[in-house]
């Protein structure tokens, strides 16, 4: 299968090496545990969780795994950040480091949390 074709979740991470699908299940993983109800989609040819709108993003490149969380959480985690490369909405989790499933999993619980806040104004 060539990157680029693929139509679910499961597809795309067996699109990489073993190594880097063991990063992307379990940052799958914690994701799903972080926000159950969440639905889970292909957006922007990446792996995307959405629940009272889009939650996170996440996917595998040359030497990280980008995660992709909107900008929203990254002032309130900006101290926890500091260690990774960050952009307006993305954090960059080098390949060679241990992924930081904790961080991943309260980002996520803050994004839930968040869109319900959405949620209720528009209400």
């Amino acid at each position: 299968m060539q990157k680029g074709l693929f139509s679910n979740v499961d597809e795309y991470i067996a699109l990489y090496p073993a190594p880097v699908r063991a990063g992307l299940k379990l940052i799958r993983k914690t994701i799903r545990a972080a926000a159950p109800e969440a639905e889970e989609l292909i957006s922007y040819r990446m792996p995307a969780y959405r629940l009272n709108g889009m939650l996170v993003f996440f996917a595998a490149a040359k030497d990280h795994y980008g995660f992709y969380p909107t900008p929203g959480p990254m002032i309130p985690f900006r101290e926890k950040l500091k260690v990774y490369e960050t952009s307006k909405g993305a954090i960059r989790f080098p390949l060679d480091q241990p992924i930081p499933v904790k961080l991943i999993s309260d980002i996520v619980k803050w994004k839930v949390k968040d869109n319900l806040g959405k949620l209720k104004v528009k209400s």
